[in-house]
């Protein structure tokens, strides 16, 4: 007991190290004596890391495409890129691995420009400098799309009507899945039917009911190998901050004939009647072409779904330990935290079977307004043996300090309200046999810092 409470004492304070080393010192790297312009360096990194949200037509508050439009932003631009608040990218960069496919962070010499043009006036500088504008979807196309072609399938929920005034409500329809023959998928979008949906729609999980489904208990984390919801059969969830899956080459997830998607839709009122719908678009590998490794979407939990172990009291800082143990070999392809409003933080470590352990990921900054998907590179992907225990921490803050919190005064447990609590990392597992992975060991050297469990 006593060993337990110094080794959450420590991890609390070393979590608290990590928060202050969190916030990078900006402007050491454009201190040059070339003035920074809008045209010539600003716009270009707006273009990379800020348009994709921040234009006309989008539910940004304001467009940063031009000098004329940003210009007036510019102080809060400055305060919100310090502060780490955007983009929204909220993972520590100074632990785990720091090499993601959709990496939305700015560098410390992108932040110091940006910090250097407020400084400076926020200068237009010459026109001619101007990036190529870009050209963008419209929101009614598939993200997808843009790589892949429109989708080979798109699988609606029935429709649902939230009252402008109301409590959570969750919508959970069956739908078909039009297969006639085993098919393998490589890609799956989610996306709210209309623009206005957008704004009742808090998340949408596309669980996948196959009764004849020979590996559905296989990796099951339930007790005594139950089938549960959260297990091999989820396709995918959505939330703000995440669109689409895109397996790696040679993976995928299984379709069989007679499956069906049960939908399990979180709406909130937002003051007005909206009627919507949810949409999956699927798109599927060529027939005939299978992916060596199937693909499982696993939520490993820091709390137990019953909520038995979860219990924040008023005015508090707590957190929470969950072990999620992997019964074979396996590769993890991202790390994308959910928690509610007291959400805090949230990390992932691997403990090894030698009992050394490896972090792999720590959010240390969780934004309920953004579910934001950390996805691995091909490189980066952390690959690891049968037995590894997965240690996902997760932090809560109960106070009135924490933006967005409801009431500090309140005890909160565990619940699908927004107003309750919950804590799990929903991460892509695609499991390997003990021969690949020792074959990937013996040709990968450890990128990674490990250090043994008790040691120094």
């Amino acid at each position: 007991m006593k060993i337990a409470l110094l080794r959450r004492l420590s991890s609390a304070a070393a979590f608290g190290s990590l928060l202050m080393l969190s916030i990078p010192a900006f402007g050491a790297e454009s201190t040059t004596g070339q003035p920074v312009t809008f045209s010539k360096d600003i716009a270009p990194i707006f273009q990379a890391k800020c348009q994709d949200c921040h234009r006309k037509g989008t539910a940004a508050p304001m467009s940063l495409i031009t000098w004329e439009e940003a210009r007036p932003w510019a102080r809060s631009i400055k305060e919100r890129v310090v502060t780490r608040n955007m983009p929204p990218w909220h993972i520590d960069t100074n632990v785990g691995i720091r090499e993601f496919q959709n990496d939305a962070s700015l560098s410390a010499e992108q932040a110091g420009k940006i910090v250097k043009w407020v400084d400076s006036g926020a200068p237009q500088g010459d026109p001619k400098d101007m990036p190529v504008a870009k050209t963008w979807s419209n929101d009614d196309e598939w993200q997808m799309a843009r790589k892949l072609g429109a989708p080979d399938m798109v699988i609606k929920s029935s429709a649902y009507t939230m009252p402008a005034n109301s409590q959570d409500q969750w919508w959970k329809p069956l739908a078909d899945i039009p297969v006639t023959e085993p098919r393998w998928v490589r890609a799956v979008e989610i996306r709210p039917g209309t623009v206005a949906g957008r704004k009742i729609t808090h998340h949408a999980l596309a669980h996948l009911v196959q009764d004849n489904d020979p590996d559905a208990q296989k990796y099951s984390d339930a007790p005594g190998g139950a089938r549960s919801p959260n297990e091999a059969g989820t396709l995918m969830e959505w939330a703000i901050g995440k669109s689409y899956d895109e397996y790696r080459e040679g993976t995928g997830k299984l379709l069989l004939p007679g499956s069906h998607i049960w939908w399990d839709i979180h709406y909130h009122a937002v003051g007005e009647t909206i009627r919507d719908h949810v949409e999956l678009g699927i798109w599927l590998y060529p027939k005939g072409q299978e992916p060596k490794h199937r693909t499982y979407l696993v939520g490993f939990q820091s709390v137990s779904r019953e909520g038995a172990r979860l219990d924040i009291p008023p005015n508090s800082v707590v957190m929470q330990d969950g072990y999620n143990v992997l019964k074979s070999a396996a590769r993890l392809e991202n790390f994308q935290p959910h928690m509610h409003l007291r959400g805090k933080a949230m990390s992932m470590e691997a403990i090894l079977p030698d009992g050394s352990t490896q972090m792999i990921s720590n959010v240390d900054r969780f934004d309920f307004n953004w579910m934001t998907n950390y996805i691995y590179t091909d490189e980066s992907a952390p690959v690891l043996p049968k037995g590894t225990i997965v240690h996902i921490k997760t932090w809560f803050d109960n106070t009135a300090s924490k933006k967005g919190n409801p009431d500090a005064d309140q005890w909160v447990g565990w619940g699908d309200r927004t107003v309750d609590e919950m804590a799990h990392a929903w991460v892509n597992v695609t499991y390997l046999t003990d021969d690949e992975y020792n074959q990937w060991a013996a040709t990968h050297k450890k990128t990674t810092t490990t250090s043994r469990r008790g040691g120094n």
